[in-house]
């Protein structure tokens, strides 16, 4: 079996992560360790767009959330001249990336011949800011398609018939719902679109000079394939919209490759031109790869713009809610996951209203309120949330007899508002219990044998300590909090090891038995609590845990959006 030594001396992997707010890109050398970064953030340094938080917000239409897609071409050209005098171009042997995902770009007819023909001495946003149908990508925040995804789902007989199908029911950020959209609102688009790319896909084609496939991991956030098959779903693609499957190109598996890198970044960047373009994959997925996910037991909580959780399976069991992907580094298993829209910006918000705008204030709350918050639950919407399907709104509750046996004791009553050290308490212990509530429901472990924390927020130990404490497992934390670009690159070495061998290698070859030795190790942040009062607290937690989604499931039940 091929080992870590497969790797050329002196090679280097190039791994990016266009994201939501920024695109960064980190690159490994040959022992896994990393010797460069960089990132472009979108409203700061290209502020022509005038994006918030990197995207657009519709005042006409409630839920309408888009991004430029041009931004992301020059971002890309941007972020390559910043890695120039910190890295040689010509020793990257592979590059591989990671979109945020059900993120989706409509090439308009004769695209393919501009890009593969595009001209060193010019850039990039040149060439390319005439080749959309439409100059907006809808993103995953958009939540503009809840008419579409009842269409889909009754189409194929309803949604937990789709979840079994494609391994979600249709979600209003996913690719397909998005399509069918487009397809009845702006016919014109859709008629003039030769290629659907995903953020990934769009990406991987920019740097090949060609379309690039749709990975499978990828391409299982789209309510438009097959799960077990790996296959575009003829049923779910006639419900979608006509002439679809042309539109959408081949699947391809996660480590394959989509080609070598385009002669227009060998002459303008000097890459070798036997660099090798990894198919990109999704964020997520790329997040798995980099954490070293590969136990089943090991959940990973990601808190970023979004907030995720995921873990690792042998089968697929789709449910209504929650998601099932193609594992993006072991071909036969399944990653599962939850999303969560309200994540790092609705912290932001009640940092911004109640700590002076300041983590250090925030935290200094977060630490000075006891577990448990004193029985003050709140749920925080800033944007339509996802998981549960709830309209923007917040909502808090006064819960009392804690200390009692059973949730059945437990009476809430919702209050107006809570004091500012509270309200911060009630965001963060909010998520984490819902965060385990939903995780339980979908069958992931309980307790974790562990849980990985990675995104901005990972890096804060006051909100590390709460989800010690209510999942009742330690908490590790990776050496940099961006682990889809690291992942990326990972997967770039991953690649070229499979295509080296000339058939799928398993990604733990790379670093089996070294791993402290490389960028990629985990270490204790928090141990999970021994002594008798952690395991009382845990009690309680998981008390109102229960109460949590009690009262979730009566505000879905009354203002729900699904």
């Amino acid at each position: 079996m091929a080992g870590r030594g497969s790797l050329p001396e002196g090679s280097l992997f190039l791994g990016f992560d266009s994201s939501t707010q920024s695109l960064k890109a980190t690159v490994l050398n040959n022992e896994l360790a990393i010797v460069a970064s960089e990132i472009v953030n979108f409203d700061s340094e290209l502020p022509h767009y005038k994006t918030e938080g990197g995207v657009y917000r519709d005042s006409a239409d409630d839920g309408h959330i888009f991004s430029p897609t041009i931004m992301w071409v020059e971002a890309l050209e941007l972020l390559l001249e910043k890695l120039k005098p910190k890295i040689n171009f010509s020793k990257v042997v592979a590059v591989s990336g990671s979109g945020q995902q059900h993120g989706s770009v409509y090439w308009k007819k004769g695209s393919q011949e501009v890009l593969s023909s595009l001209d060193p001495s010019n850039s990039l946003l040149l060439q390319l800011k005439h080749v959309f149908s439409t100059m907006n990508s809808p993103i995953w925040m958009d939540s503009s398609t809840t008419k579409q995804c009842r269409e889909i789902e009754n189409a194929v007989g309803g949604a937990l018939e789709l979840a079994k199908l494609t391994g979600s029911r249709a979600y209003e950020r996913f690719t397909g719902p998005q399509i069918r959209k487009i397809y009845q609102t702006e016919p014109n688009v859709y008629e003039d679109t030769e290629r659907i790319s995903l953020v990934s896909s769009f990406m991987a084609s920019i740097l090949v000079g060609s379309y690039a496939s749709i990975d499978e991991t990828d391409g299982a956030g789209m309510n438009l394939m097959d799960i077990n098959q790996r296959t575009w779903s003829k049923a779910v693609l006639e419900a979608t919209a006509p002439g679809l499957e042309g539109r959408l190109g081949n699947l391809a598996p996660a480590y394959s490759i989509a080609g070598q890198i385009a002669p227009y970044f060998v002459e303008r960047f000097q890459f070798d031109k036997n660099c090798l373009v990894i198919q990109w994959s999704g964020d997520n997925p790329n997040s798995l790869a980099g954490l070293t996910l590969n136990t089943p037991g090991d959940l990973a909580i990601s808190l970023g713009t979004s907030d995720t959780v995921f873990g690792i399976t042998a089968e697929a069991k789709p449910s209504l809610e929650g998601h099932v992907f193609p594992n993006p580094v072991e071909p036969d298993g399944y990653m599962v996951m939850l999303c969560y829209k309200n994540g790092s910006l609705t912290r932001e918000d009640v940092r911004n209203r109640c700590a002076e705008k300041s983590w250090d204030v925030f935290n200094s709350y977060l630490e000075k309120t006891s577990p448990l918050n004193g029985g003050k639950l709140g749920f925080y919407y800033k944007d339509h949330e996802i998981l549960p399907p709830l309209p923007v709104g917040f909502h808090r509750y006064m819960i009392e007899n804690l200390d009692a046996a059973s949730s059945d004791n437990l009476i809430e009553h919702e209050v107006a508002e809570f004091d500012p050290p509270s309200e911060v308490r009630a965001i963060i212990e909010g998520q984490m219990l819902s965060m385990r509530g939903h995780a339980e429901r979908f069958g992931m472990p309980n307790p974790p044998k562990r849980i990985i924390a990675t995104g901005g927020a990972s890096s804060n130990e006051s909100i590390l300590r709460a989800v010690a404490q209510i999942f009742g497992c330690p908490v590790f934390t990776v050496q940099r909090p961006d682990s889809a670009s690291l992942g990326a690159a990972l997967r770039a070495a991953h690649g070229w090891l499979c295509n080296a061998a000339g058939s799928f290698v398993p990604i733990s070859c790379l670093y089996e038995g070294n791993l402290e030795k490389t960028s990629l190790g985990s270490k204790l942040a928090i141990p999970a609590g021994d002594k008798d009062e952690d395991r009382e607290l845990l009690k309680k937690y998981t008390l109102l845990m229960k109460k949590r989604m009690e009262i979730e499931k009566r505000l879905v039940e009354k203002i729900g959006r699904a």
